[in-house]
Parts: C-alpha cells; structure tokens; sequence
C-alpha cells in the first residue's frame, strides 16, 4: 500500500563525482546537472571539495543558499538520520560521493538504508564507479565477482587473506577486486607477486577516466618481471586464479 504522505516527502538523490580533475560533464549526464540545479542541500564528506563540484557543473548556482551535513570518520552514527529531515520537510536532498558513487566503497550507504526506513524515495544517478571500470576493462570474470576492500595491513595476515582469496577465485571461478591506501600500493603489489601464484592473473587500474589512464591484466609471472610505480595512485587491483 502506498504511504499517503510519500508524495509530500522530498527524495535522496545519490550524486557520482569524477575520478579526478577532469570536467565534471566529461564523464557525467546530463541527468546530473539537472538534479543539481533543483537541490540545495547535501550530504558530503567533504564541504569544500563539494561546494567546488557544484560550482564546476553549475557556476551559477547561489552558493550561500547551499546547506551542507558531513559524512566522515568524525561525523557521529547517531546524527546521520537527521540528515534526512529535509527529506520529511519536502526537500531533495543530495547525497554526493568524494569520488565515484555514492554507496560504493563509500559511507553513504548508511544515509541509503536510513531512507528505506524511512520511506523516502532514492533516485540513483548514472556515473564513473572505478571497481565496475576495472572489473569491465579486466577481461576477467564479470559474472562472479567479489569486491573485498582493503586486505589486512598486517604482513602475515595479508598473507593469509591473499592465499584464502586465491582458493576461492580457483574453486568458483570468481573475480577478486581490492582497493588499497594509495601510499600502500607499491608494498601490495610486491606482496602479491610473492604470494600468488605464477599463472594468476592480476588486473592492474589507476587513473580511471583520466588522461593518464592505466589498464593492465597479465600473469603474475609476467608481473614479477616489470617495474611499476604506483606510489600514491588510486588503484584497483583485481585477480583472478
């Protein structure tokens, strides 16, 4: 049965940002402009980097009419739902990713399920994830993935948790994504070019959508024979046994 107040609600709409400094509407619909250009309050990590990508797809748009609510480590769990009170209030409310989508490897999944619960309408617009770039331009299995986050930092934990990924990948043909701190990369990929096995294919993704773009699967044997800097790059790593 439909909520009789449902109509008066305002919705949430979840807003993808590009992956870098490009122009926005490079990689970006239309879509988004437009529901930009209706919608004055916002949810964010960041206010600053926020305000700056409004501005880049609409310069025009009155700034000091802009509400903003954070969403980061210091943001306290029980203030988010409060969040959405413009929502009830019968405003739109955009709930914007730093990079990418919102919901993905993102704390605005927590905002998403609060309007579930509270029976607001979600609009998901179209834009650049990094995971579903790598994992399409990956030529692994885009059938059976797994997108896992960050791997222990812990030497012998990770390699543990790369062996354990590396058996599963094996028994049911299934994809594996990561993602690590940036400057971290270098110590991973040496870690899996130890620890993987020789014949492994080891999917390799930074800069996505950007000019200096970088896309490359090969063996870990083939790996363990080149040198790559990946040294503070927002990579993706995907392998596959």
């Amino acid at each position: 049965m439909e909520d009789k107040n449902s109509k008066k609600k305002g919705k949430l709409y979840l807003i993808p940002t590009p992956l870098g400094d490009n122009a926005p509407l490079e990689v970006l619909p239309i879509s988004v402009k437009s529901a930009i250009e209706n919608i004055d309050h916002y949810i964010a990590e960041n206010e600053k980097s926020a305000r700056r990508f409004i501005k880049k797809i609409n310069a025009s748009k009155s700034q000091p009419n802009l509400h903003f609510q954070h969403l980061n480590k210091f943001t306290e769990q029980s203030e988010v739902p409060s969040y959405l009170n413009p929502c009830l209030e019968g405003f739109n409310v955009g709930l914007l990713s730093e990079a990418g989508c919102p919901g993905i490897a993102d704390p605005g999944a927590d905002v998403v399920l609060i309007a579930h619960q509270k029976k607001i309408q979600i609009v998901p617009l179209v834009g650049p994830s990094s995971i579903v770039l790598a994992m399409m331009s990956s030529g692994m299995n885009g059938q059976s993935f797994a997108f896992n986050g960050y791997l222990p930092i812990d030497s012998s934990k990770r390699k543990s948790a790369v062996k354990k990924f590396e058996k599963i990948s094996r028994e049911h043909n299934q994809s594996q994504i990561f993602i690590e701190t940036p400057y971290r990369n270098d110590k991973l990929l040496d870690e899996l070019k130890k620890t993987l096995q020789s014949n492994t294919l080891l999917c390799i993704a930074y800069d996505i959508t950007l000019p200096t773009e970088f896309i490359v699967s090969k063996t870990i044997g083939e790996w363990r024979e080149t040198n790559i800097d990946l040294h503070k790059k927002p990579c993706i790593f995907i392998f596959q046994a």
